[in-house]
């Protein structure tokens, strides 16, 4: 069967018709005339592979990882950078006007940078299979349980993609080869840190080969034998702190393995700066972080002159929050506070009264009881930062329909290049 592709989706899969049934296509794009294979039929539609393309679209390019198409970790490689824009774009557009109702009065440019080795952290799979006799360390098959047999990862930094033969390696010569699902990567601004999830206790034979490889790669090495607690540091001997910088704020932040982090630092650097500047800060100002985490934005309010309080519900980020703060002296400006801001009825929603501008960024949950209890008389400003245009629209329609507010503008924040995953900023204004 032939189909006329005639749009992507948020996944970037083809969508053409077959007779009254739309048809998701992998591998296919606008304009492409494809052969399809047909995977899974359903009433309304139906989805499949293609295998083979006449007259390729402009926008199609050679993928430059050897794993793309098995690996679950990319999914637009195929595409040119500036259509991966497009296509995110669209999806954040279409999602704020359908779900919400609401288009931005403006639109900015989009939040972008290198399309490659721009992960400073990670989560590899481990698994020994018998049957081979063999390690395989890698990321999981697109919508598979199976471990890719990696030897390369273009989008983490040549100097942790390069260990991925050797981790296979150490991994097939431990005694419990068979018991260790994962491998954690934290990459901070002088260190890098490689955790490892393990179900039994290790040999005096494995504890060698993790210190001879720590110290031939000078890697950090955790092991975690059951949950975040356990994160114990094997090699070196002395304590390592994890940091990362803003650096022209003049700002370092300490962070745990367990604990969130935006893992696309130069991306991180100009979302704070539009953040910052959406804001429009006055030392005057008193603004409120919400789901501050350990004050990627508080901080860069506080430098500003700001006042700032930064509500979050975990303690453990709460604490480090405040150690930030006072690390880069800004602790007379900067107050934290443990807050369940999925809560109906919170607390601490009595404080967005008192505040003159806001900033969200919330998870993919998205914000929806807090902005309910914004009402009419809430801050002057909101900057909204989303993982999830679908979220971000909801709440931004509650926040022109009922609150009052102007969506003065909005971009995607393409944290994630190469993926499908959407980042977006948006203001609000009354």
């Amino acid at each position: 069967m032939e189909v006329l592709i005639e749009s992507v989706d948020h996944e970037a899969r083809g969508v053409g018709r077959n007779d009254d049934k739309v048809v998701f296509v992998e591998n296919a794009l606008p304009q492409e005339i494809v052969g399809v294979d047909i995977r899974r039929r359903k009433p309304s539609y139906e989805t499949g592979v293609s295998t083979y393309i006449r007259s390729p679209s402009a926008a199609r390019i050679k993928p430059r990882c050897v794993n793309f198409g098995v690996c679950g970790g990319c999914s637009f490689q195929h595409i040119d950078a500036k259509t991966q824009l497009a296509i995110k774009q669209r999806v954040l557009e279409d999602a704020l006007n359908r779900i919400g109702g609401v288009r931005p009065e403006q639109i900015l440019s989009p939040i972008c940078g290198p399309q490659f080795n721009y992960r400073s952290r990670a989560r590899f799979s481990s698994r020994y299979v018998i049957k081979k006799q063999k390690a395989l360390v890698g990321f999981r098959e697109k919508g598979k349980s199976y471990v890719v047999d990696m030897t390369s990862c273009e989008v983490l930094p040549p100097h942790i993609s390069n260990l991925l033969p050797e981790l296979r390696s150490l991994i097939q010569s431990f005694s419990i080869r068979e018991r260790v699902p994962q491998i954690e990567v934290a990459c901070g601004d002088d260190v890098n840190v490689l955790a490892f999830r393990i179900l039994e206790d290790l040999s005096a034979d494995d504890v060698s080969a993790l210190e001879l490889f720590g110290a031939k790669h000078d890697v950090v090495i955790f092991t975690q034998r059951g949950g975040p607690a356990t994160l114990t540091q094997l090699y070196p001997a002395e304590a390592v702190t994890l940091t990362y910088s803003i650096s022209d704020m003049n700002l370092t932040f300490e962070f745990g393995l367990s604990e969130f982090t935006q893992v696309n630092s130069d991306i991180n650097l100009t979302l704070v700066r539009r953040a910052m500047s959406m804001l429009d800060l006055k030392p005057t100002d008193r603004v409120a972080d919400l789901f501050c985490g350990l004050g990627n934005f508080s901080l860069a309010i506080a430098r500003s002159g700001a006042e700032v309080i930064g509500l979050e519900a975990n303690q453990e980020l709460i604490d480090r929050a405040i150690n930030n703060a006072a690390r880069n002296e800004l602790s007379d400006l900067c107050k934290f506070e443990t807050a369940n801001l999925f809560l109906e009825g919170c607390p601490a929603y009595k404080s967005l009264k008192s505040v003159d501008k806001l900033l969200i960024d919330p998870p993919r949950d998205g914000a929806m009881e807090l902005i309910k209890n914004i009402g009419t008389g809430g801050p002057e400003k909101i900057v909204y930062v989303s993982c999830n245009p679908a979220t971000l629209a909801r709440d931004a329609g509650t926040l022109v329909h009922e609150h009052g507010y102007r969506l003065m503008s909005a971009s995607i924040v393409n944290m994630f290049p190469n993926t499908s995953h959407v980042e977006s900023i948006a203001l609000f204004v009354k």
